[in-house]
């Protein structure tokens, strides 16, 4: 006889440090597996969480995901809380269909809660709210604090995508950790069933490369060694060989465990153990294993990205960032840009990048709130800062990352202070190309269009006949003009002109007026060239009094050009 179908759909317990995920995990669970429940020494040593916790329940399958014998099963991935290791959240939470947000009733939102909300927006579908700690509350005025902890709880869920979910109230350890195993915990059967009615039919795809996170790896004596994890693409069966890319080592799997009951087969979204043969478990705490080479190990990579809303302050491009990329968190620096303030409005290019098109460098993520650019400034008649629908970073990694493409990316400030009530988290994006060449600044970089627009300003000194004048200011003494001459100006006064070469020793120049100057141009420069010399040559004093009360502005030349960033020569170009 066929074993029953088994639904698995992986649940994270995500919140604050203390807040009593651990508990709740305990009392939801029926079957530990090997991760489960604070094993590690130094967890159980300072009572928190390091890393993240395994274990399952298992229920009669609802109605709602259709027909027939089978079972329900939640695999419980209990996060840890602890400031210093979200980044262990951040892996855990791509793996998740399903999140608990644990709140300790007694406290409401916390810096963490908040963070792993921000977290769960990206990276989850579906959130049910657990209260925690209810048996804290004096029990004449326990069920008004529980409503109004879910109120406030509905008020900040009211702009996310989880507004309207379901908030539940338990004790998950009635009398805290030290209490008697016999105190029941209260309201855990009702939390299970609103985990049944919240359950869905995840889409799983058995096709692609294999890939699979493993969180820990042990040995069995007389067995081998066991990697376990969660599937996050493809599948696995006894026999095949996987790769652990990150140390170039392939195995062949021996065995296969899923809780306990030996498999031949795991798809995506299943948690499974896997058994390989002389390995030593020390190399890989955790981390990916895939199907052999289908991984790719990069120096720096493009994503798209969005800001993360609570996050306070610019981005900057050069900063520096965590970047949680796969499993792997490493440092990197940023280069910010958007597309051509022509295209701001273009349809967004999901999952890919276009290397034909021009891009513009940006000093900042561009936000509300951001100092906008010099091209955008000019773009923004009404005053009102144009934001384009899509914008794009440059990462680049202090230590190569291995992943697959399209991963999920998350930079953040992981060395703010960890007391500071404030979102470490800065933005989110996909992975779009990676750069496996080491010498990718000479080999790759040069094909990303990305262009920086300059504008200088001179003014004119004097003019030298109908088609010519002679320009200053605009280049310092020691500039070699040289690389400047064919380039277009433009005089405020409206003419166009083209610079012709230098002119003395002091960085003026002359420019070439092909249509000529207009007479109002003429009289204007030679009433101002007038006044200069009637002001006394060499008195810089009387120079700046005369050329304040006189009405006649000066003539101003404009250079406008762009240089794409990336370009060895270093061309100046003009559309």
């Amino acid at each position: 006889m066929a074993a029953p179908r088994v639904l698995n759909v992986n649940v994270g317990v995500l919140g604050h440090i203390d807040s009593g995920k651990t508990a709740l995990a305990r009392a939801l669970s029926t079957t530990g597996s090997t991760a489960a429940f604070d094993r590690a020494p130094q967890s159980r040593a300072r009572g928190i969480t390091l890393d993240l916790g395994f274990s399952c329940l298992r229920t009669a399958l609802p109605p709602q995901l259709g027909p027939g014998p089978g079972e329900l099963q939640f695999t419980l991935v209990d996060c840890p809380g602890h400031a210093s290791l979200i980044r262990t959240i951040i892996g855990g939470a791509q793996i998740i269909d399903l999140m608990m947000l644990v709140i300790d009733v007694t406290k409401g939102m916390q810096t963490q809660s908040a963070e792993c909300l921000v977290i769960g927006q990206i990276a989850c579908q579906k959130m049910v709210v657990v209260l925690n700690k209810i048996d804290l509350l004096p029990e004449g005025k326990r069920q008004s604090a529980i409503e109004k902890m879910t109120k406030k709880m509905q008020k900040t869920l009211e702009n996310t995508k989880f507004c309207g979910c379901p908030i539940v109230a338990v004790a998950a350890k009635p009398g805290g950790p030290e209490a008697p195993e016999s105190e029941n915990p209260l309201g855990v059967s009702e939390l299970i069933e609103v985990l049944k009615s919240q359950a869905y039919l995840p889409s799983r795809d058995p096709s692609g490369h294999f890939l699979m996170a493993v969180d820990h790896c042990f040995s069995i004596k007389g067995q081998g060694t066991v990697m376990t994890g969660t599937i996050l693409s493809g599948s696995v069966s006894l026999g095949d060989n996987v790769e652990i890319p990150a140390l170039k080592v392939t195995k062949k799997v021996k065995s296969m465990q899923m809780f306990h009951t030996p498999v031949t087969y795991a798809m995506q979204g299943d948690r499974v153990g896997i058994c390989v043969t002389q390995f030593d478990p020390k190399l890989l705490e955790r981390g990916l294993i895939c199907t052999p080479e289908s991984l790719h190990t990069i120096h720096a990579a493009i994503i798209s990205l969005k800001k993360i809303q609570y996050f306070r302050g610019a981005l900057q491009t050069k900063a520096k960032f965590h970047i949680t990329v796969g499993h792997e968190t490493v440092m990197g620096r940023v280069m910010f840009f958007s597309p051509a303030p022509a295209d701001f409005n273009e349809e967004i290019q999901e999952n890919v990048f276009d290397f034909e098109k021009d891009y513009l460098y940006q000093e900042e993520y561009l936000s509300k709130d951001s100092n906008s650019s010099e091209e955008n400034k000019e773009n923004d008649q009404a005053g009102e800062v144009q934001l384009p629908r899509q914008q794009w970073a440059l990462l680049e990694f202090e230590k190569p990352v291995t992943c697959p493409k399209l991963c999920l990316v998350i930079g953040s400030k992981l060395d703010t202070d960890i007391h500071a009530n404030t979102c470490r988290l800065a933005f989110h994006g996909v992975l779009l190309q990676g750069m496996e060449d080491k010498n990718y600044v000479e080999t790759f970089l040069p094909k990303l269009k990305v262009y920086k627009l300059k504008h200088k300003e001179g003014q004119v000194e004097r003019v030298m006949d109908d088609y010519s004048v002679i320009g200053r200011s605009l280049f310092k003494k020691e500039t070699n003009i040289q690389i400047f001459v064919g380039l277009k100006v433009k005089l405020s006064t409206g003419e166009d002109g083209i610079i012709d070469g230098g002119f003395g020793q002091s960085g003026k120049f002359k420019i070439r007026i092909p249509d000529g100057l207009k007479p109002d141009t003429k009289t204007l420069l030679t009433v101002a060239s007038k006044k200069k010399t009637k002001a006394g040559k060499g008195d810089a004093t009387k120079e700046d009094e005369s050329s304040k009360n006189d009405s006649a502005q000066p003539v101003t030349i404009s250079l406008l050009f762009k240089r794409y960033v990336f370009d060895t020569q270093k061309k100046m170009i003009q559309s």
